[in-house]
């Protein structure tokens, strides 16, 4: 079969490898398609702590079951169209006995522990058929769409932590596709004004098709002081950091109404991860600084449900769709920010 094969940083390509047998007590999947993703590119760029060269990656996955292993105890069958998140939860420690499946302390991924989806054919291994995130495509639904699904649901996590709600002004500062996610679920969850920036002029021109309140480039003004002018001095109820730059972090919490959330969504470089941060301001000002990571089963099912509703433009996400064949075209355009989300055809 075709994958994409990552022999060393930035040394990728589509090979021919053997199609992976259904493992016990698992399945096989016939790979629909494979969204890319930030992380994708970073291990793309420099590799990754769990991933051991050479690797198939690809965690956002969509496909067909194609064969179910040896002793495989259900509920899927061979034909049924599923999207499979890559987080994979030991169902042992004390956050998975009591159904926080989103903190669990031992987690492995799809990609990392198990090859990934950039593949026609990828096995689903017995541990994610167990206590994995599996859910049915919804009826309707374009399987590119619940492939990147993964995301969107660690972004539904997020606001659900975040309280995001009727009448909230939301910042959100990145215009990726994450920050895009986010601008689309504060006002499915009634948010009255959600403004969105970033320093790069292209990218909030791909964003524009998501129609939020104000495009602010923060490489043109002062970021801070334009959200202030924005809600007449007072500061947003909820900031989404969703990028990897420290000084954003900073600017959320100086940008932030009395009583404000910051949801602190994008991880930062080690290197540079203590940004300085006046805890005066959250002190005194009575702010929550709310961290999240991967998500729970509940929420890609949210996710899934939101996405087949169609009353927001998630489609809309994914600006560019190849073959598998033309992985390396993609992940250029990708690589070089020209692209908000590439997903991929074997």
């Amino acid at each position: 079969m075709k994958a994409v094969v990552v022999r060393a940083p930035m040394e990728y390509d589509v090979e021919e490898v053997p199609v992976p047998p259904a493992p016990p007590g698992g399945f096989l999947l016939k790979v629909h398609s494979c969204g890319l993703c930030g992380s994708d590119l970073r291990t793309l760029r420099g590799g990754h702590l769990r991933v051991t060269f050479p690797w198939i990656i690809g965690h956002e996955v969509a496909g067909w079951v194609h064969a179910l292993g040896e002793g495989y105890p259900g509920p899927w069958k061979v034909g049924d169209l599923l999207a499979v998140a890559p987080f994979v939860y030991c169902g042992k420690c004390d956050f998975c006995q009591t159904g926080k499946y989103e903190l669990c302390e031992n987690y492995r991924e799809i990609a990392q522990a198990w090859p990934g989806g950039f593949a026609e054919y990828m096995a689903v291994p017995p541990e994610a058929a167990r206590n994995g995130i599996i859910q049915p495509v919804p009826e309707g639904l374009d399987a590119a769409l619940a492939a990147i699904s993964e995301p969107i649901s660690s972004c539904v996590h997020a606001q659900e932590k975040g309280w995001v709600g009727l009448g909230d002004t939301v910042v959100v500062i990145g215009s990726g596709p994450v920050g895009c996610t986010h601008v689309m679920l504060a006002r499915a969850r009634g948010a009255a004004r959600v403004f969105l920036a970033d320093v790069s002029a292209d990218r909030l021109k791909m964003a524009e098709v998501f129609a939020p309140d104000a495009l602010i480039n923060a490489a043109q003004t002062d970021l801070v002081a334009e959200v202030r002018r924005l809600t007449g001095g007072k500061g947003a109820d909820v900031i989404v950091t969703a990028n990897s730059v420290p000084s954003t972090q900073v600017q959320a919490v100086e940008m932030a109404r009395k009583g404000g959330r910051v949801l602190l969504f994008g991880g930062l470089p080690k290197t540079d991860s203590k940004p300085q941060i006046d805890m005066n301001i959250v002190h005194y000002n009575g702010l929550y600084l709310i961290g999240t990571t991967t998500l729970g089963p509940r929420h890609q099912f949210q996710a899934l449900q939101l996405l087949a509703s169609g009353r927001y433009p998630f489609d809309k996400l994914i600006t560019h769709r190849y073959p598998l064949a033309e992985f390396k075209q993609g992940a250029t355009l990708a690589l070089e920010g020209k692209a908000l989300k590439a997903v991929f055809f074997p």
